[in-house]
């Protein structure tokens, strides 16, 4: 099986950070890259570019020149009771248009209550109330955006006694009813595995694979009773292991190694990418065809609007 063709293919990139500002700034595109460093493609995080002035956007703006760039939000609050913030929908707005991203993301979670922001990306009750609030919300988004926009299952360490419904059954049917798609981080599903005790392929296993738009993969840290989710490290092991399942599931989705603290040289970075792309193309069996990022403007752009 494999995703949906509405999603493109961007090959293996790697989260923008001001860190590697110089080295990526350095290249003309993917195709410019030496092969040891080679990265198709950059997702920067939506909050840090919707100031229109300074570096940050202006940095942005030069990256998008020369790779496909997709925008990943932490802000947007779907999962919240509170009504959706008309400002920041607007900002968002604005920025996609300015930079045309080939995905827009977030995560199916909430982040604060009453107006006041938790600053951490909080699960919600699996229930059927918040799974029609959540695919209502969705909707309302993807209307004002003119798009799809694709949500990732967050690392979770609690979990509500009133859930009713699989955290991976929730995330599938929100998909299907609000017709968005999946960023499925495999870190995060292996983490909520671990500190829950699933198995996470039976997760992998309940999602359609025609939402499958976009993979993560990161690093956590062992807390000893738990796992939790720093991106502070190399993609572990097992869930390199993971990842090899998922791509033999979905076929070649775009692929991002996140690595946003202790942040390594850029070369370093690149290493783990480059073996996302190996691991990859072994789990489809050598067909560099499919796990290839589309050399296309539809790929590098927003190819699937809504209409």
């Amino acid at each position: 099986m494999t995703s949906d063709a509405r999603w493109p293919r961007l090959g293996y990139g790697a989260g923008l950070r001001a860190e590697h500002y110089p080295d990526v700034l350095a290249e003309r595109g993917p195709d410019f890259f030496p092969d040891r460093n080679k990265i198709d493609w950059f997702e920067a995080t939506t909050e840090n570019y919707m100031d229109t002035g300074g570096r940050p956007l202006a940095v942005l703006e030069q990256v998008r020149r020369d790779f496909p760039v997709a925008l990943h939000g932490v802000g947007l609050s779907i999962g919240s009771t509170d009504a959706l913030n008309a400002h920041y929908l607007d900002r968002l707005s604005t920025l996609v248009a300015r930079i045309d991203p080939a995905l827009v993301t977030d995560h199916l979670c909430w982040t604060g209550i009453g107006g006041r922001s938790s600053f951490d990306l909080l699960p919600l009750p699996y229930t059927e109330e918040a799974l029609a609030h959540v695919v209502e919300r969705v909707a309302c988004v993807q209307e004002r955006l003119g798009r799809q926009i694709l949500l990732e299952n967050p690392s979770t360490y609690i979990a509500f006694r009133d859930s009713t419904i699989s955290e991976w059954d929730f995330l599938a049917t929100v998909a299907e009813r609000a017709d968005c798609g999946i960023l499925l981080d495999v870190n995060n599903v292996y983490v909520s595995a671990t500190n829950h005790g699933f198995d996470p392929e039976t997760y992998l296993a309940a999602l359609p694979p025609r939402r499958i738009g976009q993979i993560h993969l990161a690093g956590y840290t062992d807390r000893g009773s738990y796992l939790f989710d720093t991106h502070s490290a190399p993609v572990a092991e097992a869930v390199w292991d993971l990842y090899a399942v998922a791509t033999e599931r979905y076929g070649g989705v775009s692929t991002l190694v996140e690595w946003d603290a202790d942040i390594p040289p850029f070369t370093r970075l690149c290493e783990e990418v480059e073996r996302a792309r190996r691991i990859a193309t072994a789990a489809l069996g050598g067909k560099g065809g499919d796990a290839t990022p589309q050399r296309t403007a539809a790929a590098s752009r927003g190819a699937h609007s809504r209409t």
